[in-house]
């Protein structure tokens, strides 16, 4: 009902969000500002049941099979540019990157052929990924930024995740440290059942004393198509650790650069989200564009089907209206916890005033956002409003979407009210 709620009065529209089962064979996103690049590698060596994201037990000969794939896709994807586009990024994410690493070399010097990576290249890593033969050859490929899927240093709280293990990880982001990336981000969850603001403070200084930059904190969902056998805390409890996170953070003298994200100072700021356009590559990666929201398929062996007809592996496709579009723009801008007028007027080519003018000034009144200089940024009220509405797209939006894909390779529909 939120979700719908909001929908209706930020497009001033009662259309729905709709995907359909379409694509374009070329992308038109050479002229597109900030552009990131995004490539999944959707392999574990065991599947962790609080993880939503698109992933699969590994196999050699299906990874070796997938890596030709992405190859393909990436000269499928840019076979058309004119000329050699800078990009602000390229993040690995997963599934576990780190067991594909002999073929990461290969990607990057593929993306590299048509584009100019100015702001660094990040990876995912599991923790059990940490050793040294492991951090030499990410450092080797040109890999600046490392995120850590740590979750939580606490035995007990990492066993209600599902996940075993979780001694000593405090020594791999030691080890780390003497690599000296420019960046190390450590993802911690909370609203873990049996979790303390306790447990959660020790876990966060943990973090930014074994040399972390940033930490990302994010709240347990409890996914419909997820097995875990412990459900997450209750939406109060969720607010009032956050509302801790955020107090500990100030103490310790660590930014907030996003609702769920805080960071040393004059430390780079690293995030797979926070794009106003993107490509991705891979099966399940999504890529914005000016005019459009288009998914990848979920299905492994489907993709390189797929890809080896020379057809682009998209199983679903937004086409925006203007309306859509910024408020798509807006929202993941308030993520960040920043709206960037001159950014948003770059892309929309309408100033954010004009578009949302009344919505602007009812955040200004009622304490959710603060003018300041050419942007406009939100407050901890904010910050906290934002944090339970993102859990509502989440649970009404993503799991949907993601639910549907993981059991239709090609979907005809699917509709978002």
């Amino acid at each position: 009902m939120l979700t719908s709620i909001l929908r209706t009065a930020m497009t001033r529209s009662f259309k729905p969000f709709v995907f359909r089962g379409e694509y374009d064979n070329s992308l038109d996103f050479e002229a597109l500002p900030n552009l990131g690049l995004y490539v999944h590698i959707p392999f574990c060596r065991s599947i962790c049941s609080f993880c939503p994201y698109c992933k699969q037990p590994f196999e050699a000969d299906i990874a070796s099979d997938y890596a030709a794939a992405l190859l393909k896709e990436i000269d499928l994807v840019c076979c058309d540019m004119t000329e050699k586009k800078q990009v602000t990024s390229l993040y690995f994410g997963g599934g576990t990157p780190a067991l594909m690493i002999d073929y990461i070399p290969d990607i990057i010097n593929r993306i590299s052929e048509y584009f100019d990576i100015t702001g660094g290249i990040g990876i995912e890593l599991h923790p059990y990924d940490i050793t040294e033969q492991t951090l030499e050859k990410i450092k080797s490929c040109g890999v600046t930024m490392l995120s850590v899927g740590i979750q939580s240093f606490d035995r007990v709280c990492l066993e209600h995740l599902g996940r075993t293990g979780g001694t000593g990880f405090a020594q791999k982001l030691e080890l780390i440290k003497t690599y000296s990336f420019d960046v190390l981000d450590v993802d911690l969850i909370f609203g873990i059942p049996g979790q303390t603001e306790k447990t959660l403070e020790a876990d966060i200084k943990t973090a930014f004393g074994c040399g972390a930059t940033q930490v990302s904190t994010y709240p347990f969902i409890d996914f419909t198509f997820a097995s875990n056998e412990y459900k997450p805390l209750s939406h109060g409890k969720k607010k009032r650790m956050l509302k801790r996170l955020s107090e500990i953070c100030d103490q310790i003298g660590a930014v907030r650069t996003s609702v769920w994200t805080f960071a040393r100072p004059e430390t780079e700021k690293y995030s797979s989200v926070t794009r106003e356009t993107f490509l991705g590559f891979g099966v399940s990666a999504a890529s914005l564009l000016k005019n459009q929201f288009k998914i990848n398929t979920f299905s492994v062996l489907e993709y390189i089907k797929r890809i080896n007809a020379g057809q682009m592996s998209t199983s679903l496709t937004l086409r925006f209206s203007l309306r859509q579009r910024a408020v798509y723009s807006l929202f993941w801008s308030a993520y960040g916890m920043e709206i960037n007028c001159g950014d948003f007027k770059k892309l929309m080519g309408k100033s954010v005033r004009k578009m949302f003018g009344l919505t602007l000034l009812s955040g200004r009144l009622s304490g959710l956002i603060k003018k300041h200089g050419s942007s406009y940024r939100l407050t901890k009220k904010g910050a906290m409003i934002y944090h339970r509405i993102e859990q509502t797209y989440t649970t009404a939006y993503i799991d949907k979407m993601w639910n549907v894909c993981r059991k239709t390779a090609f979907p005809d529909e699917i509709v978002l009210k």
